[in-house]
């Protein structure tokens, strides 16, 4: 008798949320390895300063919602971040009438992904940033499992926007099988000009992306693009902030969110080369102990690089250490901090740090990561308010 009555009770769940659903009309579902969180949000401005009303969901560095005026509302969780998760904010929208719900996919494993998309969100109009090997303890072993695990989220009879351009050919039989029509995007529509006014480094691949969803509601890029210019990016997007520390001069990007080998190499390059040709450059690399297979890509990644130091930081630093030696890192240039406390690790960067230095955190923000970066941004903007006195 329990289990009917837990059955009929789930049943009349489940239909209240569809009627919920249905009383949004429109429902941006964004998925993708990276770039889902900047994504979101860009769409999210650009339909705000087009006049649509909507509310936008980030799971990123810091879960938030973003309201039709765009002030942020931060997102408290009691325990462990859970796909169910999704059905509250569902809710809440359809509460405040807002017309539009861009909402960020937070499922991983590939079942979750399938269910969040099919029964959860019913997207009207699909996301997915790119295809790239991360999570390949859920998602994997190799990159074509990512591509159908991320592919789980391409709606049915509806439509999808990517900027992923490997998987081109598996995501439109995916997408005609679903009766969805695919739109690829191509960030060299996007110019130098066009990404001026951001405050942080953002990619032509996600402005691209996200300008092509806000003129599929009508929003052109004149009018878009200025909304995304203004917005708050996510707290774990690139960004550099520079410190004095005696003669040293040093800037520090935080590129902890870009965890997988792919994104952290586009990254480092583009950084690198802006640097002076005699820049001193440093790596710091965080480690998480429940993240040990992306250390291990990471390192691969690092070994093939030119920099001068190698400063490990995070969890099971030992292994970290003997991973590097592995791949043929020089040991005189690996620097090992481990669990230090923060202020630890930035006294012995500064040291190792030559007159003129970049130092590019890779990894994760977790294991005091966020930490240490939340370290440089204080001392910058300590010295920068000193100057001005």
């Amino acid at each position: 008798m329990v289990t009917v009555l837990l059955l009929l009770y789930l049943i009349m769940e489940y239909q209240r949320h569809q009627k919920v659903l249905k009383s949004i009309p429109h429902r941006i579902h964004v998925n993708g390895t990276r770039g889902k969180s900047s994504v979101t949000r860009l769409i999210g401005a650009g339909l705000r300063a087009g006049g649509i009303p909507s509310i936008t969901k980030v799971t990123g560095t810091y879960p938030r919602m973003i309201l039709p005026d765009g002030n942020e509302v931060a997102i408290h969780r009691k325990e462990k971040a859970n796909i169910l998760e999704q059905l509250n904010i569902v809710k809440y929208c359809s509460e405040q009438n807002a017309e539009v719900l861009i909402i960020e996919c937070m499922a991983v494993q590939p079942d979750y992904q399938r269910i969040t998309e099919k029964q959860m969100i019913k997207a009207t109009v699909g996301v997915i940033t790119n295809i790239r090997m991360d999570h390949l303890d859920v998602m994997g072993p190799t990159l074509d499992d990512v591509a159908v695990a991320i592919s789980n989220t391409i709606p049915k009879n509806s439509s999808l926007f990517t900027a992923e351009d490997r998987y081109t050919r598996y995501m439109s039989d995916v997408a005609k099988k679903n009766n969805c029509v695919i739109k690829f995007s191509r960030p060299d529509q996007i110019t130098d000009a066009d990404m001026e006014g951001f405050s942080y480094l953002e990619h032509k691949e996600n402005v691209a992306l996200a300008l092509d969803v806000c003129l599929g509601f009508g929003v052109t890029k004149e009018v878009a693009l200025p909304g995304m210019h203004a917005s708050l990016p996510d707290e774990g997007v690139l960004r550099m902030v520079s410190i004095k520390e005696g003669q040293k001069r040093i800037h520090f990007f935080n590129a902890l969110a870009a965890n997988d080998p792919e994104s952290s190499l586009i990254l480092w390059n583009s950084i690198v080369a802006k640097c002076d040709e005699n820049e001193f450059k440093i790596i710091v690399l965080n480690s998480r102990k429940d993240r040990q297979e992306r250390a291990v890509q990471l390192v691969e990644m690092i070994a093939g690089l030119e920099y001068d130091r190698l400063v490990l930081i995070g969890e099971n630093m030992e292994a970290v250490r003997g991973m590097c030696l592995t791949n043929g890192i020089p040991k005189n240039k690996v620097v090992g901090l481990g669990q230090k406390p923060t202020e630890e690790q930035y006294k012995q960067l500064v040291e190792v740090s030559d007159q003129n230095s970049t130092i590019v955190a890779f990894g994760n923000m977790g294991a005091g990561g966020a930490e240490l970066s939340k370290m440089f941004e204080n001392m910058h903007e300590l010295q920068l308010k000193t100057e001005q006195v």
